[in-house]
């Protein structure tokens, strides 16, 4: 009895070092379907970096497509602005409602009511500081 009790805890004692190991160790990287954390952060890295480089080729595009209106006549050079451009290029996606609703509205005018009483107690404090 005492052998193989021995044994069922040295057995466990071995699994559980060497869970232990490959789960805190970059000994895990040697085992297909775990990624390395290096590995991980580059593609982060890069996955960002060509979501910028698409905005930016989308704006470049649009600002050469403006460049060949004018280019061909059919823009008026007085109306030919970059920033024109790169604000046509904006997209709003399908399907997106875009309107105030009327609670916002009515928050709105609260704010705007608000900033009103403030500008007023402030020109009053300054007719009163200068007295």
């Amino acid at each position: 009895m005492n052998v193989f009790v021995t044994f069922t805890l040295g057995g466990i004692f071995l699994i559980s070092v060497t869970t232990f190991i490959i789960a805190f160790t970059p000994l895990r990287e040697f085992i297909p379907g775990y990624s390395s954390t290096e590995l991980k952060r580059n593609a982060t890295k890069l996955a960002i970096k060509s979501d910028s480089l698409e905005t930016a080729l989308k704006q470049n595009e649009a600002y050469i497509r403006g460049i060949q209106k004018v280019l061909k006549g059919e823009l008026d050079y007085a109306k030919f602005d970059k920033d024109s451009i790169l604000a046509e290029n904006t997209e709003v996606p399908d399907g997106l409602n875009m309107k105030a609703t009327d609670v916002e509205i009515k928050l709105r005018e609260e704010v705007a009511k608000t900033e009103q009483e403030i500008k007023e107690k402030n020109k009053n404090k300054k007719k009163t500081d200068k007295k």
